[in-house]
């Protein structure tokens, strides 16, 4: 009887012992999967930076992340892969369950490592473990963003002072107001004719006389709430050359108050020779196939892209596509001479909220000939519960988050031999 007795303290000692811990189990998935967006000046409305802050809202984590609502990913994984994959995997979370379900045990704090981000930190709003910039560009001025309840659009010169040629190996976009800052465009100048953008509104008809200066780089990056820093694989890169500016094109969303933003491009300089430049190939209304690109109110409709063939072999690097709150789905691929289809993206359940580069895991490689697709469904219903308008009414293009759009933009190399072996 006594050595059944201490049998089961044994086993009752080892169940105790294997309860999941916060700090043990539970703050390396939350640092690593949720903490970017879960923290000062992150998009999202609450912090996961501390065990308070976890095990007050631990029944609500347990539930999107079992639901794989969280941490948010649209893009379809069976589809195709990426470099910057989000979500749990299904030990993690199963883990959070267990935590959950025992009592959200706090466990024994552990020195902090050098890997965690201090609270508040720029850090914390870019990435946990990323090296110092070469060069912070912050628009000349803070800008004002009125209290009228109006989306704003505005052109920013930011000057670079680059001396000499440079070549960029990654790139990041820190909104100085999240509350505000929708998304941006990142644009290259190299004529020295764009300061009087400086501050001008989307809608300004002296813009026209600015939109017929070349653009050295149309498409340097662009921001949306849940995207990453892009970095380009060893020995790519984007060129900027000396005494190029970049020219910052800023969407801020209605705000009830007054509210300031100076948002910062980060460039981080190839520390190696770099033989191949990032080329970006942007796919918009223009390209559409079935025109015109108007929704017509309570209906719904597909519209359709395509390009030429390609002239050459590309390695793809990453795709970012765009649409606003009427739109459902995005599919993206390319058809080869042969037949073949080349995955890009399948977005099933399309969130305006959450947008992103996405990086493919490997370089992706599209032959010479290849023609470029992309399909787009939008819901114009009264029944799509994010249509801005009651009643519907009929849209078309336009960068008001109440108009539409349907663009895509493909980071590339010209293609190498080996390139389908070079992870990101």
């Amino acid at each position: 009887m006594k050595k059944i007795l201490f049998m089961l303290g044994i086993s009752a000692s080892v169940l105790a012992q294997s309860k999941p811990t916060y700090y043990e189990h539970i703050q390396p998935i939350i640092t690593k999967n949720c903490a970017v967006c879960h923290s000062p000046g992150g998009v999202a409305p609450f912090h996961l930076l501390t065990y308070e802050d976890v095990a007050k809202r631990s029944k609500f984590v347990a539930k999107v992340t079992q639901m794989k609502y969280m941490p948010p990913f649209p893009a379809d994984k069976s589809f195709q892969h990426y470099a910057n994959e989000r979500g749990l995997k299904e030990e993690e979370i199963e883990l959070i369950q267990q935590w959950v379900a025992q009592g959200s045990v706090e466990g024994k704090k552990a020195r902090v490592s050098s890997s965690q981000f201090t609270v508040g930190s720029k850090d914390a709003r870019s990435s946990l473990t990323a090296p110092k910039p070469d060069l912070v560009l912050k628009m000349q001025n803070a800008f004002t963003v009125p209290n009228t309840g109006v989306e704003e659009f505005r052109y920013f010169h930011v000057p670079t002072g680059l001396k000499e040629d440079v070549m960029v190996e990654a790139i990041a976009f820190l909104p100085g107001n999240r509350k505000v800052v929708h998304h941006s465009r990142v644009m290259v100048d190299t004529t020295g004719r764009m300061a009087g953008l400086e501050g001008m509104q989307g809608a300004d008809p002296r813009l026209a006389e600015f939109q017929r200066i070349p653009m050295a780089d149309e498409f340097l990056y662009g921001w949306v709430p849940g995207n990453d820093k892009i970095q380009f694989p060893q020995g790519v890169a984007k060129k900027m050359s000396a005494n190029s500016n970049l020219i910052m094109y800023l969407h801020y969303s209605p705000s009830a108050t007054t509210q300031t933003d100076q948002s910062e491009i980060h460039l981080y300089f190839a520390k190696k020779p770099v033989e191949r430049k990032v080329k970006s190939l942007i796919l918009h209304e223009q390209h559409i196939t079935n025109p015109p690109f108007l929704i017509r109110a309570n209906e719904k409709s597909t519209f359709y892209i395509s390009t030429k063939p390609l002239e050459e072999d590309i390695s793809a690097i990453s795709i970012l596509p765009h649409m606003h709150f009427l739109g459902k789905t995005f599919k993206a691929f390319a058809i080869t001479p042969e037949g073949d289809l080349v995955p890009f993206i399948k977005i099933d359940n399309w969130d305006f909220n959450w947008q992103m580069t996405y990086q493919f895991e490997t370089l992706l490689r599209v032959p010479k000939g290849s023609v470029i697709l992309a399909e787009a469904s939008y819901d114009n219903t009264e029944e799509n519960p994010l249509n801005p308008f009651k009643p519907a009414r009929d849209v078309t293009f336009g960068w008001n988050t109440t108009s539409e759009m349907m663009e895509m933009v493909i980071y590339y190399v010209s293609y190498q031999p080996g390139d389908e072996k070079i992870k990101q």
